[in-house]
């Protein structure tokens, strides 16, 4: 099977402490470029989190959403810095004496000033929060793989009744080119009777022509390349797996002797069909840059 290079995927994981929700979504891309935007409180799972990702994914540009809600009602400890309160109460009384004021300071009052209470973030148990999001992660990766697997299906059966398209296109010109030939040398055969008249026309010279002619217009090498490189992708596609680097090359190499062919036509037949068969190769092509 191949994978197309474009999915989505989203998942939910929750108990009864917390909540994780995480969208995956990605297009094609040469390499593995993968973005990930989460709460600050999750930071510290990145790397883990791209690592588990990258057992599903290879290639495309992968961008993850993930949400966290924490249920849990203490999630944060108030501290009473004892020292900071005694250092206030020192200054408000020395101030008192200087100035000659009453001390009225209340408990109310030094509760008020920084630092005398602080809040704390609770302890949390980094192993419980990471078996919930990597449950939330996987189930999130499957489903942008079946995605990316129907997709990929789609791309398959189109490529490959895209190249038999291309077969036609390349049979029509090998079965061409001999009948180009023939009809080169029965036109150069009435034009030297036409121009000699009653002259007998030299058979050795007019071989000689037809021979130079035919090595000049000769497109069985790029006919036989070009077929093996149009069987090698649809086996390619069948065998599946991560094709994508793989088939753009040949469909580089496909294209350069479609231009070969192009280039020696001296038959408007021959030309039009090396045209479709250059138009189908880029058709081709784009469908691959979105294989993985």
């Amino acid at each position: 099977m191949i994978k197309s290079m474009t999915g989505f995927g989203r998942a939910e994981y929750a108990d009864e402490n917390r909540k994780f929700t995480v969208e995956i979504k990605s297009v094609n891309h040469r390499y593995l470029d993968m973005a990930i935007k989460m709460p600050k409180k999750l930071n510290f799972f990145e790397a883990q989190i791209r690592n588990e990702l990258k057992n599903h994914i290879q290639r495309g540009k992968v961008d993850v959403f993930i949400t966290y809600e924490d249920y849990t009602e203490n999630t944060a400890n108030i501290k009473y810095n004892k020292d900071i309160a005694a250092e206030y109460l020192k200054y408000l009384k020395d101030m008192a004496e200087e100035f000659e004021l009453d001390c009225d300071v209340r408990v109310s009052t030094l509760s008020r000033y920084p630092e005398v209470f602080t809040m704390e973030e609770a302890d949390v148990d980094e192993e419980e929060i990471w078996a919930g999001l990597q449950k939330c992660i996987n189930n999130a990766a499957e489903k942008f793989v079946e995605a990316r697997i129907k997709e990929g299906e789609n791309l398959k059966n189109d490529l490959i009744g895209k190249l038999d398209g291309m077969l036609s296109h390349v049979q029509y010109i090998k079965d061409r080119a001999p009948q180009i030939i023939a009809e080169y040398k029965k036109g150069l055969e009435e034009k030297i009777k036409e121009l000699l008249q009653d002259t007998k026309v030299d058979e050795g010279r007019l071989l000689t022509e037809v021979t130079i002619f035919a090595d000049k217009v000769c497109v069985d090498e790029e006919i036989v390349r070009l077929t093996s490189h149009i069987e090698a992708t649809k086996n390619t596609l069948i065998e599946g797996g991560s094709i994508g680097r793989k088939l753009d090359f040949i469909a580089q190499e496909m294209n350069r002797e479609a231009n070969t062919i192009l280039s020696k036509a001296n038959d408007l037949n021959t030309s039009n069909h090396a045209i479709e068969l250059k138009t189908e190769i880029e058709k081709v092509r784009e469908q691959i840059q979105n294989i993985e």
